[in-house]
């Protein structure tokens, strides 16, 4: 949007201050209301953001670790750059708008921690090989009948679900709460997030809703604003809405799964599709105008592409190495337990949903797609989808051949991948990893890793109520 049609919007929908903010390292959106004059001015110069958001955890504590910022810089300001096109107006706030903004260095180069920027620079390599990454997220959540204020009290043990039971794809408990989802939906339409399905899910009080298809960054922004509009609209309706990887010991875990293929940057065709008379698109980028004279044979038993294959190679690969982008907390790894619908090693399959890497061939060329399984609904969708494409990528460079796929159980291949089983291992691998420095950048690796081990040290001085169940009268 050019900032005449910006203030044009403003001025027609009467509003008076704008939201204005952007994902830290562990996907919270951090910003302010500001004044509509003030920000038309940072629309076109930017604004001033303090560079501490990039230097403490969730809870606002200090990596005690950390050379970017901290009390040796001063906690300096970051330079704020506003995204013209993601300002829209808030339609459960009257007279409030909204928009993202980007985080640049003083000298206005490009913060390389920002997880936009991140994604950017993954996305731009995709580009320079005549790609266009497509991607979609979805995510599972649970609904509980309380407010900040009393899950605190009760410490988060003993939590009223929305509903009780598991019951997935109930019509009939969607429908109790038919005022909720409605209201959900047509505030996420109306900010100009499309959801393709919301159902409920296995758990009590759980949901799950799929996210329109499109272009790489675009389905990161409104993956990640989905979670905040989520618990906004929640907590307007008396209830709390809770993105954790794992809420509960004996309940499955919350997914984030995102769905993901190549587009030719010129045709808009999916490069992961087989052509209609069976055969497969080379993955070579000169070749992506799907001239006939680049097109080889794969066994009819693989529904997809050659490019495909070696995309879902590079994640078999790649994603245990930079496991902590996709799975970020130390909850994160509850999740990744057997029988749970969560993978724990790096296998794929055709319409199985026991792998990490799903290949699902669509009902039409346009739909074939590969979903990665293994992000939870705690990651933050800018460092997933810049991993998971970043992995693929690899693949495609390196010509990597992926494993026999798995056609039944995946727990049950002994032989296969495993992933990392925590966050200091997972960790530990990323530091030390020469693809992860070379696809992410040394400064990144750097700051990044240090977050996660801060985030894996604070859990390891932590008594659990497990230890005092198990051990505080018996030992």
């Amino acid at each position: 949007m050019e900032i005449a049609a910006i203030e044009k919007l403003l001025n027609d929908r009467s509003v008076s201050l704008v939201r204005v903010g952007g994902f830290d390292l562990d996907g919270v959106l951090r910003g302010k209301y500001i004044s509509k004059d003030k920000f038309l001015s940072a629309l076109k110069d930017g604004f001033g953001f303090c560079d501490v958001i990039f230097g403490w955890d969730v809870g606002d504590n200090l990596y005690d670790r950390g050379t970017f910022t901290g009390w040796h810089t001063g906690f300096p300001d970051l330079l704020a750059r506003i995204v013209p096109s993601t300002v829209r107006v808030v339609p459960w706030e009257p007279n409030t708008a909204f928009a993202l903004a980007e985080f640049h260095k003083r000298d206005g180069s490009p913060l390389p921690y920002c997880p936009r920027q991140t994604l950017k620079r993954i996305v731009s390599k995709a580009e320079s090989m005549g790609y266009s990454p497509k991607m979609a997220a979805e995510y599972e959540w649970f609904l509980f009948e309380e407010t900040p204020e009393t899950a605190l009290d009760k410490s988060y043990r003993g939590l009223t679900p929305e509903s009780p039971g598991m019951f997935c794809y109930s019509l009939m408990r969607a429908s109790a709460r038919s005022e909720f989802i409605h209201l959900l939906s047509s505030s996420l339409r109306d900010f100009g997030i499309e959801i393709e399905g919301i159902h409920t899910e296995t758990g009590p009080g759980a949901f799950e809703a799929c996210i329109k298809y499109g272009d790489a960054l675009a389905s990161a922004d409104n993956a990640a604003l989905f979670k905040t509009i989520v618990k906004e609209i929640a907590s307007k309706k008396g209830l709390m809405a809770s993105f954790m990887a794992k809420a509960g010991a004996n309940l499955p875990g919350c997914g984030g799964h995102i769905h993901q293929s190549l587009a030719n940057r010129e045709t808009g065709a999916n490069l992961f599709a087989k052509v209609d008379d069976g055969r497969s698109t080379i993955d070579d980028s000169a070749h992506a105008s799907n001239d006939p004279s680049s097109i080889v044979h794969r066994p009819s038993s693989v529904p997809a592409s050659d490019l495909a294959m070696h995309y879902i190679a590079g994640q078999q690969r790649l994603l245990p190495e930079i496991l902590p982008l996709i799975c970020p907390t130390v909850n994160s790894y509850k999740r990744l337990v057997p029988g749970f619908w969560a993978p724990t090693t790096a296998t794929w399959g055709i319409e199985n949903r026991t792998n990490s890497i799903r290949l699902i061939p669509g009902a039409s060329s346009k739909a074939t797609r590969i979903e990665s399984r293994i992000p939870g609904a705690d990651a933050n969708p800018y460092f997933a989808m810049a991993a998971c494409l970043a992995a693929g990528l690899y693949g495609i460079e390196n010509q990597l051949e992926p494993t026999a796929p798995t056609a039944g159980n995946a727990y049950d291949e002994t032989q296969a991948i495993a992933l990392p089983r925590n966050l200091g291992e997972a960790t530990a691998r990323m530091r030390n990893s020469v693809e992860a420095a070379e696809w992410f950048g040394e400064e990144f690796v750097d700051h990044f890793c240090t977050s996660r081990e801060w985030e894996s040290r604070e859990f390891d001085k932590a008594v659990t109520d497990w230890e005092l169940r198990r051990y505080f009268e018996i030992i």
